[in-house]
């Protein structure tokens, strides 16, 4: 069995665990968290520290916090030449101490707490300083995933952009289309299959060759309709950025 010790009790850190919990490859032997109240479901309380003095030796630390604590984090670490790696897409490999091996176990998902997932269709980007720590990270990866892919700073960076517009900004546009639907008296359930036909389009098609509406067929008509319909600068801002962008899409092709 490969010893872990995960660093951190937030959302990602705690369907780690619920992942690890359930693998014949990994033993997630503790957990550090600031707050020994966290309820860690599936984890005995007994194995929660908040003392990183107290950490135990183990092969492998997953720091599962902030971005901006990672460094901080990973500075009070209390062993040297242990395989160190964080859970961020944003944060480069670069910023840990550089007094561990460093490496970066990066599950590319959305996580929510109390909404289960099937860790073995999440992808994992692995990232190592060598051949030998990544294939541990491989092997680890593998407990959990069916999909372990080879991702360095720089790809993981743009990976992280790339998820920010086709996850984060999705997520708020069906925000928005929510609360105009409130505002005239709809069920937002109505729209839910149209989302999800949209979504599953992309498993066959580009995005490019899935889009469809006014602006792929730049009908100016029903776009100004649109626009002298919506009340609020913001929604219209969006609307108009995110026309234009179709468009100019388009004259590229």
């Amino acid at each position: 069995m490969i010893s872990v010790v995960i660093i951190g009790s937030g959302n990602v850190a705690q369907h780690l665990i619920s992942a690890f919990v359930k693998s014949e490859t990994v033993d997630v032997i503790q957990v550090f968290s600031r707050n020994l109240d966290a309820d860690i479901k599936n984890f005995e309380a007994s194995k929660i520290t908040n003392d990183f003095e107290q950490l135990k030796e183990a092969d492998l630390y997953i720091i599962s916090v902030t971005d901006t604590a990672v460094h901080a984090v990973s500075n009070q670490i209390p062993f040297e030449k242990k395989l160190v790696v964080h859970t961020s897409g944003s944060v480069a490999i670069s910023e840990l101490n550089e007094k561990n091996k460093r490496g970066v176990f990066y599950p590319l998902q959305t996580f929510s707490k109390n909404k289960s997932v099937d860790f073995s269709e999440i992808p994992i980007c692995i990232e190592a300083e060598n051949e030998t720590d990544y294939q541990l990270l491989e092997k680890v990866g593998k407990s959990i995933s069916e999909k372990i892919f080879n991702i360095n700073s720089e790809q993981r960076k743009a990976l992280h952009v790339a998820a920010v517009f086709s996850c984060n900004f999705v997520n708020h546009l069906y925000a928005i289309g929510n609360k105009i639907c409130d505002e005239n008296e709809i069920p937002f359930e109505i729209l839910q299959p149209l989302i999800i036909e949209t979504a599953n389009k992309i498993k066959t098609l580009t995005p490019v060759e899935a889009q469809t509406g006014p602006a792929k067929r730049n009908d100016t008509q029903t776009i100004n309709a649109h626009l002298n319909f919506l009340q609020e600068t913001t929604q219209k801002e969006i609307y108009k950025i995110l026309t234009k962008s179709i468009i100019d899409n388009g004259k590229k092709l």
